[in-house]
């Protein structure tokens, strides 16, 4: 399954609309305007909220956690590392492994080895946009929240 995630630009707080390939919105992300660390809720096109992510304040890397309803699901951690980005992912799904180039953003998420998708990022764009392969549609409102929590770590340092 092939998703198109695309950043809006002129929205308050962060805002992402997330397409299939036949251009059909399939989830809304949306961000809290005037919290305290990034509250971000992914929506299916009916409303109902899938994922909750949220930032941890006061922390001296990026870390974010994704929330289904009120059980966490997911940790998103920035680490330390000098030369290029590292990030952890563990969750209830089993640790997840993103490997690539994280400053050009084409990187693949992979659980035990296995491959289970793939984000490239897209160029010259209004705002950030990312073209996502989900081998199993049933991963595709997750990712998708891994997605913009993988974003927020990137840009959104503390």
């Amino acid at each position: 399954m092939k998703l198109y995630i695309q950043q809006k630009v002129f929205s308050i707080g962060d805002s992402y609309s997330i397409y299939d390939d036949t251009q059909q919105e399939i989830f809304r992300v949306q961000g809290e305007w005037l919290s305290i660390g990034a509250k971000i809720h992914l929506y299916d096109i009916h409303g109902e909220e899938l994922f909750f992510i949220a930032g941890k304040v006061l922390s001296f890397l990026p870390q974010y956690s994704i929330y289904r309803g009120d059980r966490l699901c997911a940790q998103v951690k920035k680490e330390f590392s000098l030369f290029s980005p590292r990030l952890t992912i563990t969750s209830n799904y089993g640790d997840f492994e993103i490997n690539g180039d994280f400053w050009d953003h084409n990187y693949s998420i992979s659980r035990e080895g296995r491959e289970l998708g793939v984000i490239r990022k897209e160029w010259m764009t209004w705002g950030d946009c990312y073209e996502m392969l989900v081998y199993d549609p049933s991963n595709a409102p997750f990712f998708s929240a891994l997605v913009i929590a993988v974003d927020q770590c990137q840009h959104n340092e503390n």
